[in-house]
């Protein structure tokens, strides 16, 4: 055996090249898995380092530390998105930038920066550079955020003119019949025979309200057509459809996934079907179909002379049917839940009902669009859930200019004023406002009775958000209020700001107080938390909503 003396002048050279000499005998396997588990802890390293040691704009909002590249704070922020923002804003103040899958997203909190992100220029901050890719494989091409926005502000007063007085007149009516017949022939609520009448049944809030939800505005909005057709087959077409409205399609436009090529076949099968409609009425004009609209649409043409196409029609109401059943139906459930666990709430809007159009029998005669305007106890309910519940907690766009933070917004640094970036995003979280302890009192609490106080700031909230004396603007779709500077927003604000509000509260408030009217609520369990894993804020499990029929019925 031979021996080797060390080197004693640089003992380190021994070692250095004992270790090479075992590295030429490691497998290339043992490479790859050495390299595939260090890879990533270099990432997060050289990520954590880059963040504390780089040099940073002085021109940039803070950035919210992340420890995973490209992921950022995406975790934190689609498991609770409010909580995320709240914490950010104690550190940050109300600008600041967060990563997301890769994106620079700038947010801007407080009705100062709603105003700032939704009572922006479209030129500057683009709705549809931010939800193109997700509402045009549901909607339909050349509809919504498929077209330049000009055309876009062109189509919504083409739907505005449908949503009239005169059609809500009788769409009250409408809605009434409609909850009605669904109490007296589903299943689910068999416990409504005579011989049960003392007995509690119980429904799912989100399941039955979203029946009950596209029910209503097939019967009115949709035309008679599409309510004959809501059988098993159209209810299929819209789950595949409704399967492309998720955070996932958000983030991913196109992923070879089983639900992405359901949602491209239903959007096909739902755009023929409505076509066929419309072909179908252009042979017969004089069918019963004048308070939808489809009628409307059929008789508005473009600034240009151009009458809307065919399958133009048909995404518009596709847009109307997807967008608007989600947002009604997890206000109605929020709703239904809040009433239920709030017994003196729900027996005061029974007795508003009573008081308003009640019979001598004690039972209730059919209700007007009048009558469903003047039950302040009824709006307050539904603005309240609106207020903790709005059905969206990020409102995004995406920056094709440089803009400056306005300094009532954010202080100025030491270096100057904060600008976001063109080719980034900003955000804008109405929520936050509409349940900030510092401008509500017990702000996370669903309180409707705060809306009675003339002088409070729930008033002062809603004269600046929909006031009749204030400053009008005409987008393209009608002078409406912009609303941007109050803190409660619960549909929007600016131009963006949905057309179908009005449309909204008749057909929640019908809802609401039929249900009411027949039957009493309880709930054995607390109201459930926000789910924030879909794109709408609806409630987690358990939301099991318990009913009696009232006793005169």
């Amino acid at each position: 055996m031979s021996y080797t003396a060390p080197n004693a002048s640089n003992p380190l050279a021994d070692v250095w090249s004992g270790y090479l000499a075992q590295a030429h005998t490691v497998p290339s396997s043992r490479w790859l898995i050495l390299a595939l588990v260090n890879t990533p802890i270099l990432a997060v390293i050289f990520n954590v380092l880059w963040q504390k040691l780089a040099p940073r704009k002085a021109s940039d909002p803070p950035v919210v530390f992340h420890w995973l590249p490209i992921v950022g704070s995406a975790i934190w922020y689609g498991n609770d998105p409010i909580n995320f923002f709240q914490s950010c804003q104690e550190k940050y103040g109300n600008v600041f930038t967060f990563i997301l899958l890769g994106r620079r997203v700038t947010v801007a909190l407080s009705a100062k920066g709603s105003n700032f992100v939704l009572g922006g220029k479209s030129t500057a901050f683009n709705a549809e550079g931010a939800y193109k890719h997700l509402t045009t494989p549901v909607f339909g091409k050349d509809v919504v955020y498929d077209v330049p926005n000009e055309v876009f502000m062109q189509q919504k007063k083409f739907v505005k003119f449908g949503l009239s007085t005169e059609n809500f007149r009788a769409y009250v009516g409408m809605v009434e019949d409609e909850v009605e017949e669904f109490l007296n022939k589903d299943p689910g609520f068999r416990v409504y025979q005579q011989n049960d009448i003392n007995e509690w049944g119980s429904f799912d809030a989100i399941a039955t309200m979203a029946e009950i939800t596209i029910l209503t505005a097939s019967r009115t909005l949709q035309g008679k057509e599409v309510r004959d057709n809501l059988d098993k087959s159209f209810s299929q077409i819209y789950t595949d459809l409704d399967g492309g409205f998720t955070p996932l399609n958000f983030l991913f436009a196109n992923l070879p996934l089983a639900s992405y090529r359901k949602r491209d076949r239903a959007q096909k099968k739902m755009s023929d079907f409505f076509v066929d409609i419309i072909t179908k009425r252009k042979q017969n004009p004089d069918g019963d179909h004048q308070h939808d609209i489809i009628a409307s649409l059929q008789d508005q043409t473009y600034r240009s002379g151009e009458s809307l196409r065919d399958h133009e029609i048909a995404h518009i109401m596709i847009a109307l049917l997807m967008a608007g059943q989600h947002t009604s139906s997890a206000t109605l459930a929020w709703t239904m839940l809040h009433l239920a666990s709030r017994p003196d709430i729900a027996d005061a809007l029974y007795n508003e009902q009573v008081a308003h159009f009640g019979n001598p029998d004690g039972s209730l005669r059919p209700m007007s669009y009048e009558d469903l305007r003047h039950l302040p106890i009824l709006d307050s309910c539904v603005r309240e859930t609106l207020r903790v519940h709005p059905p969206i907690h990020s409102i995004m766009r995406q920056v094709r200019e440089d803009v400056v933070v306005p300094t009532t917004l954010a202080a100025p640094s030491k270096d100057g004023v904060y600008i976001v970036p063109k080719d980034t995003y900003v955000l804008a979280s109405p929520l936050i406002s509409q349940i900030d302890p510092r401008i509500w009192k017990d702000g996370d609490k669903w309180e409707p009775l705060r809306w009675n106080d003339v002088d409070g700031i729930a008033a002062q909230a809603l004269k600046s958000y929909t006031d009749e004396n204030g400053e009008k603007v005409d987008y393209g779709f009608g002078a409406v209020s912009k609303g941007t500077d109050s803190p409660y927003q619960p549909f929007g604000a600016g131009k963006h700001r949905c057309i179908g509000e009005q449309f909204a509260y008749l057909q929640i408030g019908t809802i609401v107080a039929t249900l009411i009217h027949r039957v009493e609520l309880k709930l054995t369990t607390p109201v459930p938390p926000h789910n924030y894993h879909t794109l709408i804020l609806m409630p987690k499990d358990p939301k099991t909503v318990h009913y009696r029929r009232r006793k005169f019925d």
